[in-house]
């Protein structure tokens, strides 16, 4: 009970969380200051995103919930009540969080700002209508809505279709050799040209030599004729008649692409489809009234495609002097301020947002909170410096002291040095990842961390010491690449080393990764081409670690080798949770059922049956070394590497090479069942590496698991997420590739990862119209000594020069 003679604490100005066991938090007592910039650190896995965002926040939005009408709950995403005692003295939290899910493409620039509706109102308001034209509502300026959307490609810009070079790539080959690549495999493609026999077409003339008419008929025809097909018989099998329809190719290809629910049906029809700008609309997305109105003589389109940077120029030498466009310009300028604040004014506003990295989403939403004068909230972040050269990340620095200058607490779990040192309240979790984590080391000013022998994070964050020059490899040969006009990119060319480590640096939007995105296997010198990128390994929950690995193979077969399984007759099926036999049905295999609430949302809990082990009793009852194939799906990385090496099993060393593989790119904390849907891009793309390394990825396993010969790596900001410790761990993983003789290039911002690398190109010199050129490229040191160069202050800063 709260003692009268002691302050309130909901008054003192501490947000105070008590017994927090969220995840891997072992019951953790903190006291946060509020109305300051806290930054939550520790190694991947430590727990810092369990206590920032697990509990403070989730607790945060649960006190929020319940104070909503039940009516008005069903209608938003409700998160679980957290593992903690009490948490006390904490206000409203508004979390931006870098989101997993995939953005759709009408979601863009404009529409995750609300910049498009200021835009909108402008030309709605203020706009030069044709002489005799109706005003528009500023919906008829949206290609979202029906009253703005062209006709014809309904508001998307873009129409697909087939030619017929893309749907007979080999002309010379005939109907019967497979011709016509875009038509379906096995029967459905045998029956198709069956029926074109049948219908009369010469099935084994080469394709060129057939007439146009013809070819275009077969390829392109809307018809659909039923015609009897007396198929050719085989020795010893019976081919009754049937009738048969014909589908041309090019209505096959777009009937998949929009109908299928295969993705890998979808990817293949993609491949026969090229988008081209809609005929009607040319491109711009809108009905022919909403682009003949213009401002400043252009139309909208025109100004959703310009740079925000450029944008606010334009508006700003509008002459414009009627009072209602006065102001709307002048809002639309100062929202578009704090968009090139965060370094995104390179940024149009029809930029589709799934092109964007998820660093640049959550600085778009911490735009539009900076504008929203919310006052005495707690804002919790997710790495906003993710993607973001160190100059960028100055200018990030000023936006967070803007929020907590408004009123505001802002609380951040971050892995970048520099937002530490600018904190006014560290929070450092571990000292290591998982069951090795979940305390609170330190919480208090930045500089008190120096004295926590076991923080991880004060090595790296009072380490003054100039990382000095290294001897750099010599290359083995040259990759050329270019010259490549795309994008923001003119005629620029550019030449790798093979055999050493490229860093490609430069401010976002400066062009790295649509250089880098020209290297393929086409090119000479490449061999082999891994790209390692951050989408997600699944999109399901019954895509795990396990699963992707293949890991889960293996440990399947060494339960099914166990005398038990063996007495039982169960073979390795019985062991996967996505198949009759062995799993839960009552679940089918997923741990946990949907329930459904009268006026509350529907909500998942543990099966009653399995209690979230996903088996049925039966196959729990068999056992490994004193765990059945749930408890193993439940360790972690790290804890299973000791189970199994403790084992002294034959069966049990496949096992194990895989989960060294995985400790060795700093996954130790995983556990073997986690699902896909919950890791990080930054962990899904070390899983991707440790795949790789192992020879067990998906695409390894197409290729035969070939060792031999050279690789190139290409990895987009592999330290995204990653603390120093982590980055570490990560680059010896790099470097012993290229050691083995193989390329590794990596987009980065880290300038520790820059630092070490052999062989440095930098783009810029600024984002987007100013950028698009390779500024330098050299050893680390020549970059550092490049005056024209963004990036060789903060490498110069490192290397000591």
């Amino acid at each position: 009970m709260h003692d009268p003679t002691s302050p309130d604490p909901r008054h003192d100005g501490l947000v105070r969380v008590r017994g927090a066991r969220e995840h891997n938090l072992k019951g953790v007592d903190v006291d946060i200051p509020r109305d300051v910039l806290a930054v939550f650190t520790g190694v991947s896995g430590s727990g810092k995103s369990s206590l920032a965002f697990g509990t403070i926040y989730a607790e945060a939005q649960r006190r929020y919930f319940e104070s909503v009408a039940p009516y008005a709950r069903r209608l938003i995403h409700q998160v679980g009540a957290p593992k903690v005692g009490e948490i006390s003295g904490l206000p409203p939290a508004v979390s931006l969080q870098q989101s997993r899910s995939a953005p759709t493409s009408r979601s863009s620039v404009g529409t995750v700002t609300t910049l498009s509706n200021s835009l909108r109102m402008l030309f709605s308001r203020a706009g030069t209508y044709p002489a005799g034209a109706e005003r528009l509502d500023s919906d008829a300026f949206s290609s979202n809505t029906a009253a703005g959307a062209c006709p014809s490609c309904h508001g998307l810009g873009q129409v697909h279709r087939t030619t017929e070079e893309l749907l007979v790539p080999d002309p010379s080959l005939s109907i019967r050799e497979g011709a016509i690549a875009a038509w379906p495999g096995a029967w459905q493609g045998k029956n198709l040209r069956d029926v074109l026999d049948a219908l009369g077409h010469d099935v084994d003339r080469p394709w060129r030599e057939l007439a146009q008419t013809d070819r275009d008929w077969i390829l392109f025809t809307d018809e659909q004729p039923v015609v009897t097909v007396h198929p050719v018989r085989d020795a010893g099998r019976i081919h009754r008649p049937y009738q048969g329809t014909y589908m041309s190719a090019n209505r096959y290809v777009l009937k998949t692409f929009s109908d299928s629910k295969s993705q890998s049906l979808r990817a293949k029809a993609e491949k026969f489809l090229e988008s081209t700008p809609c005929p009607v609309c040319g491109g711009a997305r809108l009905r022919a009234e909403a682009l003949a109105v213009t401002f400043g003589g252009r139309t909208i389109a025109d100004l959703a495609g310009v740079p925000l940077a450029d944008l606010a120029e334009l508006l700003a030498a509008e002459g414009d002097t009627s009072e209602t466009a006065r102001v709307l310009t002048e809002d639309l300028r100062a929202r578009i301020a704090t968009v090139t604040e965060l370094g995104l004014g390179y940024l149009s506003l029809d930029r589709s947002t799934p092109t964007l990295s998820a660093g640049e989403l959550q600085r778009l939403r911490l735009a539009t909170q900076l504008r929203s004068g919310l006052f005495g909230v707690v804002y919790v972040l997710d790495e906003p410096s993710a993607g973001l050269h160190p100059a960028d990340t100055e200018s990030l620095l000023t936006v967070l002291d803007r929020l907590k200058a408004s009123g505001n607490s802002v609380f951040v779990v971050e892995h970048h040095l520099d937002v530490m040192r600018h904190a006014d309240w560290l929070v450092d979790v571990g000292p290591l990842a998982g069951e090795h984590g979940g305390r609170v080391l330190h919480s208090g000013p930045v500089d008190g961390l120096r004295e926590v022998a076991e923080s991880a994070t004060a090595r790296y964050l009072f380490d003054d010491e100039p990382v000095g020059e290294r001897d750099v490899r010599t290359p083995t040969g040259w990759l050329k690449v270019g010259p490549v006009t795309r994008h923001n990119l003119r005629e620029v060319s550019a030449a790798f080393p093979l055999g050493a480590f490229t860093a490609v640096t430069g401010v976002s939007g400066s062009g790295k990764s649509t250089l880098i995105g020209e290297i393929t296997e086409d090119v000479e010198g490449v061999g082999r081409l891994v790209v390692v990128d951050q989408k997600p390994i699944g999109r399901t929950p019954r895509s795990n670690l396990a699963t992707y690995t293949g890991l889960f193979d293996v440990v399947r077969k060494v339960f099914a080798a166990t005398d038990e399984a063996k007495a039982r007759g169960y073979g390795v099926g019985r062991f996967s949770f996505n198949v009759t036999g062995g799993r839960c049905e009552t679940c089918q295999g997923e741990g946990f059922v949907s329930v459904e609430l009268l006026f509350l949302p529907s909500t998942y809990t543990p099966c009653p049956d399995c209690a979230g082990a996903r088996y049925n009793p039966e196959t729990l009852q068999v056992t490994y070394r004193g765990r059945n194939i749930a408890e193993v799906l439940d360790l972690t990385v790290e804890s299973a590497a000791e189970f199994f090496e403790a084992a002294d099993d034959d069966a049990a060393r496949p096992v194990l090479r895989s989960l060294r593989t995985l400790l060795d790119v700093g996954l130790g904390y995983l556990r073997l069942g986690q699902p896909a849907t919950e890791l990080s891009g930054g962990e899904a793309q070390r899983v991707k590496l440790a795949s790789e390394l192992h020879g067990a990825s998906p695409a390894r396993r197409a290729w035969g698991r070939v060792r031999r010969g050279h690789t190139l790596y290409l990895l987009d900001e592999p330290t995204t997420g990653l603390h120093p410790a982590d980055v570490e761990v990560l680059l010896r993983q790099l470097n012993g590739l290229v050691d083995a003789g193989h390329s590794v290039i990596v987009v980065e911002h880290d300038m520790a990862v820059v630092a070490g690398a052999d062989w440095v190109i930098d783009m810029g010199p600024g984002g987007g119209a100013a950028g698009g050129r390779m500024v330098t490229a050299g050893p680390p040191a020549t970059v550092a000594a490049e005056t024209a160069s963004r990036t060789a202050p903060y490498l110069r800063r490192l290397l000591g020069s």
